[in-house]
């Protein structure tokens, strides 16, 4: 009987699993099986560019792995029972020897009054489409309010007021502007804002949300003809309904393998996987992450299943790449624990660098090797068990 390997979540993380594990193993032994929402592959680290009015390639998967062995089935998951080892679809359920929960993360509201209703994200492909449409109905002079200080917002705003200078784009955020980056890039971050007439509004916890404004903690009233939430992601909620150990977060407490610390049959990549980086410091969610923790799981399972080495790559960071809309990029470097070093690339290089790794994790996600040659091995009856395994 074939091993079933099971996995639920196409992003970066679920889609580069499902193609390398499949790849390490011989197809008459093993059946892999990929749960999606979607039939194509949707380019997260994007998202901010298709609400501004930009069309990504499509990047179907009956394509991607045509010829590799994986089956994909589009359909919703709706539950799992690690203690049955089955997952429940919208359509049928599926039972499985081995689990890769690659579910990631949603927008987190977080409990806001009038968020849910009035807020619209762009953590999701259907969320950045909605914001699209209805961005193209504002007339010039109209007020966009962007809350939320990371990433992912000072991607969208940036992209939003290069894309659309003709809106008054403000920007909320809860601490200071860039308070992550270093001297040097927070710098660069003010001097691109202000080029771009981004009003930023600084130290300002937002408590409410309605339809034609935001509410701060200080009282104060900020004019919103449009609110985009972009301050911070909840893991999938399917996992608290789990028996598996998870973090005060939600996400999934797995071992340097990516295994569940709880239940050794499951592993988890990505933004559901609770994973120590270097120094012990966990990673953030983030494309940086879900490839590499991707790579891990897949060959762990492999080895496990054929008795091979156990490897074992630290994983770390090197840099955070951020676009400032089409023209202008910033590279802010870090420490191996993700801490800004003053020593960054800005301009028209850095939009280019950061458009050359959005391009790479593309191609990293439909070539999940990574180029690398393959070599296929057995299956063995029994499995090596958990504790005769060294890191």
């Amino acid at each position: 009987m074939k091993h079933r390997i099971v996995v639920l979540g196409a992003g970066y993380s679920g889609a580069v699993a499902a193609g390398r594990v499949a790849a390490r193993l011989y197809r008459d032994e093993v059946s892999v099986t990929l749960v999606n929402g979607e039939s194509d592959f949707v380019e997260r680290v994007r998202m901010h560019e298709v609400a501004t009015g930009r069309d990504l390639k499509l990047r179907p998967f009956e394509e991607m792995y045509a010829g590799t062995g994986v089956e994909l089935k589009v359909a919703k998951v709706t539950g799992v029972d690690v203690d049955r080892k089955t997952v429940a679809l919208d359509s049928e359920e599926l039972e499985y020897d081995t689990l890769v929960y690659a579910l990631g993360s949603r927008w987190n509201p977080q409990g806001v009054p009038g968020v849910a209703e009035h807020a619209y994200e762009i953590a999701s492909r259907p969320g950045a489409l909605r914001l699209r449409e209805r961005l193209t109905s504002l007339t010039a002079g109209q007020t966009v309010t962007v809350v939320g200080g990371g990433l992912t917002g000072v991607e969208f705003v940036t992209e939003l007021a290069e894309s659309r200078p003709d809106l008054d784009v403000a920007f909320v955020v809860r601490g200071e502007l860039g308070d992550w980056l270093s001297p040097k890039g927070r710098r660069h971050l003010r001097k691109v804002l202000d080029r771009l007439g981004i009003t930023v509004h600084e130290k300002a916890a937002v408590t409410r949300v309605d339809a034609d404004q935001l509410t701060t903690a200080e009282g104060g009233a900020i004019p919103a003809a449009v609110t985009v939430w972009t301050a911070g992601f909840a893991v999938h909620p399917i996992v608290e309904a789990t028996s598996l150990e998870v973090s005060d977060t939600g996400r999934i407490v797995v071992d340097e393998t990516m295994r569940s610390v709880s239940h050794p049959d499951v592993y988890a990549v990505g933004d559901a996987a609770y994973a120590m980086g270097s120094k012990n410091k966990p990673l953030r969610m983030s494309c940086a992450s879900g490839q590499p923790m991707a790579w891990q799981a897949a060959d762990s399972i492999a080895a496990r299943l054929t008795g091979g080495k156990l490897g074992h790559a630290p994983l770390f960071y090197f840099n955070q790449c951020i676009s400032l809309g089409r023209k202008d990029g910033l590279i802010q470097y870090v420490t191996t624990d993700d801490r800004a070093v003053n020593a960054t690339l800005t301009g028209r290089v850095a939009a280019v660098y950061k458009e050359l790794i959005c391009k790479g994790a593309a191609w990293g996600t439909e070539n999940p090797t990574m180029g690398l040659p393959t070599r296929r091995r057995h299956v063995i009856s029994q499995p090596v068990p958990l504790h005769e395994w060294t890191s």
